[in-house]
């Protein structure tokens, strides 16, 4: 193999390899986006298809207890509230939950900053998130908040605004951080016996939250959910509740293997250079091949196999180097990520390599490489034709 050749060989392996560790790469992201899901997301979320809240939501989550691959069922009560401590306030989040079941469903404890776990919690006693506590100046457990939200029923009193709204004052208990800016900027979790008494609502439930049993498959649970609840009711399983998130992960990653691709074809013109070089080159030796015996389609078939042999080599070559770089980085997390590693949720680069990827990887190589095959064939014909 001639030195031209050695270098079309290297570019397709660099842009092969390259496919393949970005690729990786986003899979890495991916996984601990999906981990990370696990802090406070629950597996199955059901929420009314119409309207804000489930009616009979207790009744509702004692049904689903019994459903078959359903661990934990749990009702919960979400809206929006003010929450003023001191001379500072701000709107949040407020999630009611079943204290006693909650820290089962999700990993709350193990996100806590500060303050105890939310199975010893006394009544009216909250878990707010850093960002909530960052704002209102609220450093230590034990500090007292104060619970706004308007009235469901009734007039609002123009003369007397305050009455328009109910309120209830709860103390913290924990501070949490879960690397999730949905959850950690403005969310505030308490009892859902403190959240119905603010929001008016008796035995109703926002959403049932569940967690599965060990081994069941999410996907078909939340299927069968769905046929037993009908129309009426939305299920969710994890991934569909952070569907932006993981939506805006796939976009950047094809986006990358688009590009990429393109990168890929720019390579692929050494190829077709190259070997056009060669016809050129071996002309006397064609004219020879012609004398010999050998028709048009011959001559052209052995530039053809070059063209292949050159683009699988490479291929090959790409793929090797690529999964070894990756499996390497996540071995041994040699590329750190910028930053402060305080701040950050990992530090160095997630890999995880998806052969899945090394297959999609190889179509446009080997497309490109028929083309580059295809045109040095036909450039092949035409010189066999002049050399005559």
């Amino acid at each position: 193999m001639s030195a031209i050749s050695i270098i079309s060989v290297v570019g397709v392996a660099v842009a092969t390899a390259a496919i393949v560790i970005v690729l990786s790469v986003f899979n890495g992201f991916r996984y601990h986006l999906n981990e990370r899901l696990d802090s406070l997301t629950a597996d199955i979320s059901i929420s009314p298809a119409y309207g804000k809240t489930i009616e009979a939501g207790d009744s509702l989550r004692d049904i689903l207890r019994e459903f078959p691959g359903v661990a934990l069922a749990m009702a919960e009560v979400s809206d929006n509230a003010l929450v003023i401590a001191g001379t500072k306030e701000m709107p949040v989040t407020l999630k009611g939950v079943e204290t006693n079941i909650y820290p089962q469903l999700t990993a709350l404890d193990s996100l806590l900053l500060d303050g105890v776990p939310m199975d010893t919690y006394e009544e009216k006693e909250t878990s707010i998130a850093v960002g909530v506590a960052q704002r209102l100046g609220l450093y230590a457990s034990g500090d007292t908040l104060l619970l706004f939200a308007p009235k469901r029923f009734g007039r609002v009193n123009m003369a007397n605004p305050v009455s328009s709204f109910i309120t209830d004052s709860i103390k913290v208990a924990s501070v949490f951080r879960s690397m999730q800016n949905e959850f950690d900027e403005n969310t505030v979790i308490c009892d859902i016996d403190v959240a119905r008494s603010l929001f008016q609502y008796d035995s109703q439930a926002t959403s049932i939250e569940l967690k599965l049993l060990p081994g069941e498959d999410l996907n078909k649970v939340a299927r069968q959910l769905q046929d037993f609840l009908g129309e009426d009711f939305v299920v969710k399983d994890r991934f569909q509740q952070q569907e932006v998130n993981f939506r805006m992960v796939e976009i950047e990653k094809w986006l990358t293997f688009i590009l990429l691709t393109f990168i890929l074809v720019i390579a692929s013109f050494n190829i077709i250079s190259t070997l056009c070089m060669i016809i050129l080159d071996k002309g006397n030796s064609i004219r020879t091949l012609w004398h010999l015996g050998l028709n048009r389609a011959r001559i052209g078939l052995i530039f053809w196999w070059e063209s292949v042999l050159v683009t699988l080599i490479g291929a090959i070559s790409g793929l090797i180097i690529g999964v070894a770089v990756s499996l390497i980085q996540e071995k041994f997390s040699l590329i750190k990520l910028a930053g402060d590693p305080e701040s950050l949720i990992i530090q160095a680069y997630p890999v995880r390599v998806e052969w899945l990827d090394l297959a999609i990887t190889c179509i446009p190589v080997f497309v490109i490489g028929l083309i580059c095959a295809w045109i040095s064939d036909a450039f092949a014909r035409s010189r066999a034709y002049s050399s005559i």
